[in-house]
């Protein structure tokens, strides 16, 4: 009886199958999360669009109207709608920049986010349980592939965006 390593067992197996089935799987997620965010956007009276935008302000703001502009590809006026409704419900400041008194800047305001972690606890607890069960070693792969999708599919938008 021949006794086959995990190793030469996963040099030997396709990979075409798990390939198609990691981007079947990334598609359902980015449909399960777009659906997630817009009943999220429902109960905050936001676009999903806005909450991308607000997503973005907080990771990287205080950021100029013009940075957000490029950052999310958007028209200018499409984005100063978007600004317009989370400033009206309280996400975020529009401020003069301390370094240029002439700009703005978007910052974001923290008094509503309890109000967002409340309608994402249930994904956050479920992911906690789903990481749970992974070493640290595959923790690492997992995240250094999650980081390197998510810059693909920025380099997509920002292809399409440019045409």
């Amino acid at each position: 009886m021949e006794i086959i390593s995990s190793e030469s067992e996963n040099v030997n197996r396709p990979r075409g199958p798990l390939t198609a089935a990691i981007k079947v799987s990334l598609n359902e997620l980015g449909i399960q999360l777009s659906l997630l965010s817009h009943r999220v956007g429902a109960h905050l009276d936001l676009r999903g669009v806005d909450i991308d935008c607000l997503s973005l302000i907080v990771r990287h703001g205080p950021l100029s109207p013009s940075a957000l502009a490029r950052r999310t590809r958007l028209h200018p006026a499409t984005l100063t709608g978007i600004l317009d409704r989370l400033e009206r419900g309280g996400w975020i400041a529009r401020e003069r920049d301390p370094s240029d008194r002439r700009a703005v800047v978007v910052r974001p305001l923290r008094d509503r986010n309890p109000e967002l972690f409340r309608l994402l606890a249930g994904m956050n607890t479920s992911m906690n349980d789903i990481l749970r069960h992974y070493s640290t070693d595959e923790l690492e792969v997992l995240a250094d592939f999650l980081r390197r999708t998510a810059d693909a599919g920025r380099d997509a938008t920002n292809a399409l965006a440019s045409d």
